[in-house]
């Protein structure tokens, strides 16, 4: 028995010695060169995100033991602010640096619009950072970009990585303002949308649990719903004709889609080829029946609580009145005749 004691006693000393020299080596320098690096903190970055992309630009060996030391030193403060970094600096050094905050003179305002599709958020951030937009195009699509943001994420799910999605996180990330760092990663400008996100959905997660729907449905819902009306009202009774027809194996025929499926501006013209254009976002492609792939462009709060509570009506039809944004809604196929007579010249 005593030498069993002895034997355990020694494992532990063995544990916890073994521990010790992990974590000082993982607390050193991850290079013995001087190269500078740029870095970034975003006013809201949490301290999991600042450790991951201080792990990223090759400015610390261990995101475990660089949390430890944090946490061990609650004094230490991860300031907002631009810095200038180097690679050789030890753990010890790099936290003292961030806890002094850095400059806040090259930052800039993106506002990111309700309704817009994430190809328009993608040239935002390239024009306020200076990035080439088909590399952060390649980058946001990417599978190595999206599974980690998969697994912190509750709302994003393997639904985004279909085939034939033009933007996997359209629909996703929230509009609103943000202040942004220049030399800010993509990464950290879209973790900022979706810790937004994760904000405005959170107040709907009974809802969604709740919906036979799934939740890239509901978003692709509150997108088509987005583009199609204005006013709160109308849009819980253009949600009530879309889960009208998705109940009846109505086709959606909505011009939207379609717009969207081809890529054009609302303020182009849809051709017939455009109509009849074979392409997984298509809802008035002859044969076409369900949601389309995904979401058609970044929703409003106010569109996806009208996709998880529909009004309760009879209409099957709406005519949208470009001129002035309001909605007109029909029973039948007489009542909808009259209407695009009226408001679609």
């Amino acid at each position: 028995m005593k030498k069993i004691i002895i034997i355990l006693v020694s494992f532990i000393l063995a544990c916890i010695i073994g521990g010790l020299i992990w974590y000082n080596v993982s607390l050193s320098a991850p290079s013995k060169e001087p190269e500078e690096v740029t870095f970034a903190i975003n006013n809201g970055d949490k301290t999991k995100e600042i450790i991951e992309n201080l792990k990223e630009a090759g400015l610390i060996k261990s995101k475990t033991a660089s949390s430890i030391y944090l946490k061990l030193h609650k004094d230490i403060k991860l300031r907002a602010g631009e810095y200038k970094l180097k690679r050789n600096a030890n753990v010890q050094s790099l936290m003292a640096r961030l806890n002094e905050g850095g400059t806040a003179s090259n930052t800039v305002k993106i506002t990111f619009k309700e309704g817009f599709k994430v190809a328009d958020y993608v040239e935002q951030i390239a024009e306020a950072t200076d990035k080439n937009k088909e590399d952060l195009i390649k980058e946001i699509n990417s599978k190595e970009f999206l599974e980690p943001l998969i697994e912190e994420y509750w709302f994003l799910t393997d639904d985004i990585l279909k085939e034939g999605i033009y933007y996997p996180l359209e629909g996703y990330l929230y509009p609103n303002t943000h202040e942004i760092y220049k030399t800010s990663s993509l990464k950290s400008i879209i973790k900022k949308m979706l810790n937004d996100t994760n904000k405005k959905l959170d107040p709907y997660k009974i809802d969604l649990k709740e919906s036979k729907y799934s939740m890239h449905e509901i978003l692709t819902m509150a997108s088509i719903i987005e583009k199609e009306a204005v006013k709160a009202k109308d849009r819980e009774m253009v949600s009530q004709v879309i889960y009208k027809r998705l109940n009846t194996r109505m086709s959606l025929g909505m011009d939207v889609t379609s717009y969207y499926g081809v890529q054009k501006s609302m303020k182009e013209e849809l051709l017939q080829v455009d109509l009849d254009d074979d392409n997984p976002y298509n809802t008035r492609r002859s044969g076409f029946l369900g949601l389309p792939i995904g979401p058609i462009c970044n929703p409003s709060t106010t569109s996806i609580k009208a996709a998880l509570h529909p009004a309760d009506t009879d209409y099957i039809y709406f005519v949208a009145d470009i001129s002035t944004g309001d909605v007109y809604f029909a029973k039948n196929q007489s009542e909808f005749a009259v209407l695009k007579e009226k408001y679609m010249k």
